[in-house]
């Protein structure tokens, strides 16, 4: 239980209210641009946004936290187009980001989706962190209109946009990984010692099956709960040396993923 509650403080210390900042320099070549702020993690997701007036406002673009340099107080942040609410029946303009716009970040972070091996794990871990879950029947509907039994992490994606979810939990080896959903960057690990004896594929859910496409990425079922999950972690945490530390020193089953890192490079 002193995991448990280690990892309650640890959620309640980085992860509070949405985070504001103007813009103040755009860098249009590359697609970014740059904030200033005391701190923030790399891979925290959100958007830019041009307020029209007072009481309206547009989203111009998803961004995602790139980089960020604890000396100047800057961070360097990524754009891409926004397309969650894609509908031709929506006015939308050709606005251009500029400096003072706002980039609004840690969207959603007060909602969250837990991946757990089994409803014991899960229900052990809900509890110990304050946060609003949604439940994870919600996401195993959405992999099942997508007709993915495996999920991607564009699946996670279409699940914070469905659903406003911020924050993705991942148990792992007795282990919680942080996640910002979107982006899949790792923001925290906590030790969360549970004994796992049963797996529930491809995670614990009360929907009793999910409807698989005939061919493409995520339309097989999945026959083992930690290599997948590790496998995406890895996939968007190449520079994460923790994450390599944590592989390095556990199954070696696990071991050809350590060849995708890019650590020193």
């Amino acid at each position: 239980m002193k995991q448990i509650l280690l990892l309650t403080i640890l959620v309640f210390e980085l992860f509070g209210a949405a985070i504001k900042s103007p813009i103040v320099s755009v860098d249009n070549q590359n697609e970014t641009v740059k904030i200033k702020i005391d701190k923030i993690d790399v891979g925290v997701s959100g958007f830019v946004v041009r307020h029209i007036t007072p009481e309206h406002s547009t989203i111009l673009k998803n961004a995602v936290v790139q980089s960020f340099d604890a000396k100047t107080e800057t961070a360097t942040i990524k754009m891409s187009p926004f397309t969650a609410l894609n509908s031709n029946a929506l006015p939308h303009g050709k606005w251009q980001v500029q400096v003072g716009d706002m980039v609004e970040l840690a969207f959603g972070y007060s909602r969250s989706l837990l991946i757990a091996p089994n409803e014991k794990i899960y229900y052990k871990i809900a509890k110990s962190v304050q946060t609003q879950w949604i439940h994870p029947d919600l996401f195993a509907t959405i992999l099942s209109f997508r007709g993915h039994p495996t999920p991607m992490k564009a699946d996670f994606e279409a699940m914070a946009n469905a659903s406003s979810v911020g924050l993705l939990f991942i148990y792992l080896d007795q282990k919680v990984y942080t996640i910002d959903i979107k982006s899949f960057k790792i923001l925290s690990i906590s030790d969360a010692k549970l004994k796992q004896t049963k797996v529930h594929l491809p995670f614990y859910t009360r929907v009793n099956k999910i409807d698989a496409d005939w061919w493409g990425a995520g339309s097989s079922r999945m026959d083992s709960y930690a290599p997948h999950y590790y496998e995406l972690l890895v996939a968007n945490n190449k520079k994460n040396k923790q994450l390599f530390e944590i592989i390095k020193n556990g199954d070696k089953k696990l071991h050809y993923l350590l060849d995708e890192f890019e650590i020193g490079k």
